[in-house]
């Protein structure tokens, strides 16, 4: 039996999160494998995130810092709880795996091989918890030629030939400006994790759930792999233009960028319309979907004559008007203070012991039932080992000796955290 404190908070009135009582292990660094269980803490889970007492998460030491805390990490690693403990000793070890029989989720992203020196692979914590499952998230995959390799995001873009297609095609290849591969692939494990939850429902038993950051990346191919499988083109870089539809892109205006997409006949002749260009409608070379693709770039330049003539708040007054999709090109300070985003309360403020109030960008997931929760920043390092610890059965006693010997870690009082933070980023 699990002690109280694994009952999350209510979001709202009465309402339960989605997988409040579910409780995760994560075990990682950086981005995917927090990030998704970034994903099942926002979803009700209660996430324990194991940390080494020396150094915590990698992100921890990114700026910029408020407070003497990293920004990115507060917000990457909402909701859980942080058990400062030396997985490389033999007690912290014990600590580990005295966790694994009450857990339902366990979520790594360490390279392939990593777990198993820890004695924390999958094999052996299946043979404690049969019902436990395993999600390792990896920058190739857990078996094949290239399971040994480091990877990152922008390795994972570059294999993937999504940098192939990205960017101008007269300018040096360019990665997505987000980190794609790492976020898609927590969410992809997040979802793997909730499926194997669902399966073991049906069958009493747990599971492997094995993403990669590759993998992840040749699974946008949707367009690409469309027309290579069916004729052997080989897509290219083509700036901000679609693959197989046009128009679909960025157009100039008198006073900067917009986008607009027409993929269907009703759009391209409202197009044409807001365009007051009715010879476009008359042209034989852009007189149907396939036409217009083939002859793309004499149409963007016969658009894109016109659209420079205007400013870009004219041009999406009157196509969103006439029900042609658009859009202005927003740089991330219109985007954080965009009145839509605010209406749907899509930003929110967690406390922070130290830091106070951080701002949040919400989960896009929105369930009218069970909504996701909206709990506290991520925590200082060490924040919950006392409390984990004591309910694992350890004794004031083991508690000291586990402090004074380096195996766990206790947050220290936030003044005191915020100038050690502070002084470990000069």
């Amino acid at each position: 039996m699990r002690s109280p404190m694994t009952q999350t908070t209510p979001t709202s009135g009465s309402a339960l999160a989605p997988l409040s009582g579910v409780r995760v292990l994560e075990i990682g660094s950086y981005l995917a494998g927090p990030f998704c269980a970034t994903q099942l803490a926002d979803l009700g889970a209660e996430v324990i995130k194991l940390e080494d007492p020396k150094s915590g998460d990698h992100m921890r030491d990114y700026g910029p810092f408020i407070s003497g805390e990293s920004s990115s990490f507060m917000r990457t690693n909402r909701n859980k709880k942080s058990l400062a403990v030396d997985l490389k000793s033999e007690e912290g070890r014990k600590l580990a795996i005295d966790l694994v029989p009450g857990a339902d989720i366990l979520v790594e992203n360490m390279r392939p091989g990593a777990m198993k020196r820890l004695g924390l692979d999958y094999e052996t914590l299946r043979n404690i918890n049969p019902r436990l499952i395993y999600v390792a998230a990896s920058g190739w995959g857990q078996d094949g030629a290239l399971s040994h390799l480091a990877g990152l995001d922008i390795m994972a873009q570059a294999r993937s030939g999504i940098m192939s297609v990205t960017g101008q095609p007269d300018r040096e290849p360019a990665k997505a400006g987000v980190p794609l591969c790492d976020v898609t692939c927590a969410i992809y494990a997040a979802l793997g994790a909730v499926a194997a939850l669902r399966a073991r429902e049906l069958t009493g038993e747990g599971q492997m759930v094995d993403v990669s950051l590759f993998e992840t990346g040749v699974s946008f191919a949707q367009w690409e792999a469309g027309r290579y499988f069916a004729n052997g083109e080989v897509p290219k870089r083509s700036g901000s233009a679609h693959n197989t539809s046009a128009p679909y892109q960025a157009f100039r205006s008198a006073d900067g960028w917009f986008t607009l997409g027409a993929p269907n006949l009703r759009a391209w002749q409202a197009l044409c319309r807001v365009l007051r260009r009715d010879d476009l409608l008359r042209d034989e070379r852009f007189s149907d979907e396939n036409a217009r693709f083939a002859n793309r770039s004499v149409l963007a330049r016969e658009i894109e004559s016109t659209t420079k003539c205007r400013v870009t708040a004219e041009w999406i007054g009157e196509l969103q008007e006439a029900g042609v999709a658009c859009s202005p090109i927003h740089d991330y300070s219109q985007v954080f203070a965009d009145e839509a985003l605010e209406q749907r309360s899509f930003f929110w403020d967690a406390p922070h012991p130290t830091a106070g109030k951080v701002r949040q960008l919400a989960s896009p997931m929105r369930l009218s039932r069970t909504p996701t929760r909206r709990d506290r920043a991520g925590p200082l390092l060490g924040e919950h080992t006392e409390e984990i610890v004591r309910e694992l059965g350890r004794s004031d006693a083991q508690l000291k000796k586990l402090i004074d010997s380096g195996v766990i870690r206790i947050a220290e009082a936030p003044v005191k955290a915020a100038k050690a933070r502070r002084g470990a980023a000069r």
